[in-house]
């Protein structure tokens, strides 16, 4: 089922990135200063030691109020707004988080020199938790769709999905293709693109809190379906898992995940670098092969 799924993913996508949400342009370095003729009254010397006096403030203010990456390193931990996703992030048995998602993000606080803090959100108000600055970061094999890409300041591309529909595979071979999903009843996770997928379908849903909720709702009986990441099923549906009554038909669509900072983040910037650079050096592709997800990382 697993090596079915890892098909699947390799096949519906193609490596691509995305480039982070925001940029910027300044003045060359080497760009002469503007000057301004003394006057006999000295208003000149003024003027040139209250537009330093401005220069200094407004440099002043980049570094204590408008860096996130300062910020973080101020108070030394970054704080990671994440659901119980497995691959991506889940629980061992002692309690740590890990994951593709969570063992990257650790790395990516420890190459800032500070400690990593994983806080569970509600995954419709992610915007609203990282706006009011109770996480930093949004790091959970969030698809980059043109809501978030709006409201967050994202990273580069790191891996592709898709989302899929689950049901019981007793049933599957009714439900192989869009036209059969009509009368179905789905569980989908609130505000995830499993619900925009549902949504432009206009099928009969019900939003949950977690994915894992969605499927828990399918194995109970009390959803008819439920749609998810390919990248979740391959970890959590079929023989072997948790779930071996359940399967997957219908492919919906194909995405990408990146990571999103509050909006205007120099953090973004830092991450891509990060990603760069753990790429190069093979530590992205050994992380994802821990937790079997290297068909869908992309080049960085």
């Amino acid at each position: 089922m697993k090596k079915l799924m890892a098909m699947m993913v390799a096949g519906v996508m193609t490596a691509a990135m995305v480039t982070g949400c925001g940029g910027g342009s300044g003045t060359p370095a080497d760009a002469p200063a503007e000057t301004v003729a003394p006057s006999e009254d000295g208003s000149a010397e003024d003027a040139n030691a209250e537009a330093t006096d401005t220069e200094s403030g407004q440099e002043e203010a980049a570094v204590s109020g408008d860096s996130d990456l300062e910020y973080v390193k101020e108070k030394g931990t970054l704080v990671v707004g994440i659901t119980d996703f497995e691959p991506m992030d889940y629980k061992d048995e002692s309690g740590s988080w890990i994951g593709f998602d969570a063992d990257m993000a650790s790395a990516f606080a420890e190459s800032l020199g500070v400690s990593v803090e994983f806080v569970e959100i509600d995954w419709d108000n992610k915007i609203m938790e990282l706006d009011g600055k109770t996480i930093d970061c949004v790091w959970n094999g969030m698809t980059l769709t043109d809501e978030v890409m709006s409201a967050m300041e994202c990273s580069n591309a790191y891996c592709n999905n898709a989302q899929i529909v689950i049901v019981s595979a007793d049933k599957a071979d009714q439900y192989q293709d869009v036209e059969s999903l009509s009368d179905l009843t789905f569980a989908v996770e609130a505000g995830s693109a499993g619900e925009k997928e549902v949504t432009s379908l206009g099928l009969n849903f019900t939003p949950v809190k977690a994915q894992s909720d969605a499927l828990m709702e399918v194995a109970a009986g009390t959803s008819d379906a439920a749609v998810i990441d390919s990248l979740m099923a391959a970890a959590m549906v079929g023989e072997g898992t948790g779930y071996e009554n359940l399967t997957y038909t219908v492919g919906l669509n194909s995405e990408e995940y990146g990571v999103g900072f509050r909006k205007g983040s120099d953090l973004a910037a830092a991450l891509n670098e990060f990603f760069a650079a753990s790429y190069a050096d093979g530590s992205m592709t050994e992380t994802a092969e821990k937790y079997g997800v290297q068909a869908a990382v992309i080049a960085q």
